[in-house]
Order: structure tokens, then C-alpha cells, then sequence
């Protein structure tokens, strides 16, 4: 079962909305809706749906606008609109499509197999990435493989000085000043680094250890390799010591 989220300002075209889809599919599943986008937008941070219907003309945050605050690499998006002029920045967006409200059925019957077509996309690459993750983690200790603009890359943890948190995204900075931002939030990324080499020394930063330059005790940051300088937490500060 599919499971979908709607965000609309009209409490009307949530309703209309989660009929239609019952009555033209029994695979999808509305698991929530709101009229608030800033309360969806909380919703979002915790949960990920396979489709998210999503109104383009709100009052206090637009449909693009709103999209811009969430990572939806993940999920199918889905612009409802009465307005057939935001079609091509719909596109620009990376909605799968595009209903005009009243919502056609036969639309919508196209729609759903979009979505459809789009799960089973993000399944079959979600477990490649994990069957290579899992080769890397047990046959290659000194490589990670890395999800970034549709293509797994293969990083040697050599090549990684540091890695910055932004929101649900992450950026690892490499050597010779290059750098990749992933859409993964720093947790995701620590979970798939060797510990031996990499230490959570912030709650916005992950430094390799063997690219530490100098630690600069009474100011608490360390320099790296690439002359960034990174803080200290407080309260992993003893911790970071025992790595040393």
C-alpha cells in the first residue's frame, strides 16, 4: 500500500482529494493531511510518505516554497493547483506531475501510475545501495559508498577531511578542495563511516581524525589538514580526547 500525505490550504480539496483516491485506487493510503503547511512541514521531518499532493497557492508558505524546505528525493511529488501557468516550474521542482484542480479522473488514474512507477524506482535503489554498502562495509574498510545526484559514489575515507551538517543534507569536504553534498542528515552519514577513522566531534560536524592538524586546547577547536577550523563540543570533548 502506497502511503500519501496531502497538503492543502481548503480543507474542501483535502476532502475531495482523499475521495478520489479512494475511489480510483485501492493502493493508495492517505496517512495525513494538513491545511497548514508549516505543520506538514514538521510532519515531513519525521516521516517519509511514497507520494506527497501538494497545493502551489498557500497564504503563508508556497507550494515551491515549501518544497524547497524539505528533502524529497525520497517521495513522489505530486502539484495540485487551479492554475495552469507553474506547470513548467513544477517540472524545474522534480514533480512527477501536475493535476489541475477540478482533478479529471482519468488524470489522476495516469497519476497514480506515475507514482507507482516512481516507488518502485526508489525501491530497486535503495536496495543496490544497500547491497553495495553492505560489500563495501565487509570486504573494503577504507571505502564508503555514497547516494549524490542520482549516481553511488565510491569514496576512499582518506579522501574525506570533515563532514558539515545542513538540515536533512550533509557536505563532505575532500581533499583538493572539493567537496559533495549528500542528502543525508549527519547521523545517516556517521552510521556509514568507519569509526576507526571518523569521530562526531559537534552536533554539525564529523572530522577524520588522521586529518587533524592541531587541537587548540584553551579556544576548544581543532585545525584540519584543509585549515578549516572545527569546534569542540563541551561534552564530547573527553571522549575526543580518548580517540587521541
Amino acid at each position: 500500500m502506497l502511503k500519501a500525505v496531502i497538503v492543502d490550504d481548503e480543507p474542501k480539496a483535502i476532502q475531495s482529494l482523499i475521495w478520489e483516491l479512494s475511489n480510483f485506487s485501492k493502493e493508495i493510503e492517505v496517512i495525513a493531511s494538513f491545511s497548514n503547511p508549516d505543520e506538514a512541514l514538521v510532519y515531513l521531518s519525521s516521516n517519509t510518505p511514497d507520494c506527497l499532493f501538494l497545493d502551489v497557492q498557500m497564504p503563508t508558505i508556497g507550494g515551491f516554497q515549501f518544497l524547497e524546505k524539505i528533502n524529497h528525493s525520497d517521495f513522489a511529488v505530486i502539484i495540485t493547483t487551479a492554475y495552469d501557468e507553474y506547470a513548467i516550474k513544477a517540472l524545474k521542482h522534480e514533480a512527477i506531475d501536475y493535476l489541475l484542480k477540478p482533478i479529471d479522473s482519468d488524470d489522476l488514474r495516469d497519476c497514480i501510475s506515475k507514482i507507482k512507477k516512481h516507488s518502485e524506482r526508489v525501491i530497486n535503489s535503495t536496495n543496490l545501495e544497500r547491497m553495495l554498502t553492505n560489500f563495501n562495509s565487509k570486504y573494503d574498510k577504507k571505502r564508503i559508498t555514497i547516494n549524490t545526484d542520482g549516481k553511488l559514489l565510491f569514496l576512499d575515507v582518506d579522501d574525506i577531511i570533515y563532514i558539515e551538517s545542513d538540515g536533512n543534507y550533509s557536505t563532505l569536504f575532500l581533499n583538493n578542495q572539493k567537496k559533495i553534498v549528500v542528502t543525508k542528515k549527519l547521523k545517516e552519514v556517521d552510521a556509514i563511516l568507519p569509526e576507526h577513522y571518523f569521530f562526531r566531534i559537534h552536533n554539525s560536524y564529523i572530522i577524520n581524525l588522521n586529518k587533524i592538524k592541531a587541537f587548540i586546547k584553551n579556544e576548544g577547536y581543532v585545525i584540519m589538514d584543509s585549515d578549516h577550523k572545527i569546534p569542540v563540543a563541551r561534552q564530547r570533548k573527553s571522549d575526543f580526547l580518548e580517540k587521541l
